[in-house]
């Protein structure tokens, strides 16, 4: 399978040239205005779907917050705020994301959670949160972020440095499937072209191994299929303590 495997994905390589193009002469840029609107037409369908599993990964966030006090929560890679409505009351909210479009969106998320304490948004990577004190946070929350960042070992090295100990990370994230898989050939093929439709979305990536070689002192994580389009089935989901 290898041999196709690679020959389809040149052949898509071909067909994302104009698209490679456009991004070495800057025009590509102009995606990221219209990615957040994308995102924010497509998560209320990716809620809908996925709502079981967010209301079970968090609903113990709340266990988290130190003596009685009000949980502190970082979200990375906000977007839209998809996430606000499954934070516990009370909870006081900091959103980063590098992508300053997302604000307006986001926004409108913060305008219909009052059940939230919203401090503030933070336009930033998560290779750095400079901006967030050392061990500032109880939980840090990440979902179909790790597929896009550029570099996964500095994003949980930078989370791990934000969490108070004892505090963790909440992740839901899309992943590479089993080689053996029809899907795993797909996500291959069409990789090159999804990158570029996805804002540097990577459905090749085994996330869940950058996670076990983390510094985390305690990682939950289960492989599940979620009931989306096949190329991003494969899921991981739970949660790493500090």
């Amino acid at each position: 399978m290898g041999i196709l495997m690679n020959a389809f994905r040149l052949f898509f390589q071909m067909l994302s040239l104009p698209l490679q193009l456009l991004e070495l002469v800057g025009i590509y840029g102009a995606y990221k205005r219209i990615f957040p609107f994308v995102v924010y037409k497509m998560s209320g369908s990716y809620n809908k779907k996925m709502h079981e599993q967010k209301k079970e990964l968090f609903r113990d966030l709340a266990e988290f917050a130190r003596d009685g006090r009000a949980l502190r929560l970082l979200e990375i890679g906000c977007g839209s705020g998809s996430n606000f409505q499954y934070y516990p009351r009370g909870c006081t909210v900091v959103c980063t994301d590098p992508n300053p479009h997302f604000k307006k969106y986001l926004q409108k998320s913060v305008a219909s959670s009052d059940h939230l304490k919203f401090e503030k948004f933070v336009v930033a990577s998560g290779e750095d949160l400079g901006e967030v004190e050392d061990g500032s946070v109880d939980v840090a929350v990440c979902t179909l972020v790790l597929c896009t960042v550029k570099d996964t070992t500095r994003v949980l090295a930078e989370v791990h440095r934000v969490l108070r100990p004892g505090g963790a990370l909440f992740f839901l994230e899309h992943v590479v499937s089993d080689p053996s898989t029809w899907t795993f050939f797909m996500q291959h093929v069409l990789q090159p072209l999804w990158y570029y439709f996805g804002d540097g979305c990577e459905a090749t990536r085994a996330t869940w191994k950058d996670l076990e070689a983390s510094r985390f002192s305690e990682l939950k994580l289960r492989h599940i299929q979620a009931p989306l389009f096949f190329i991003i089935k494969p899921h991981i989901v739970g949660y790493a303590v500090k």
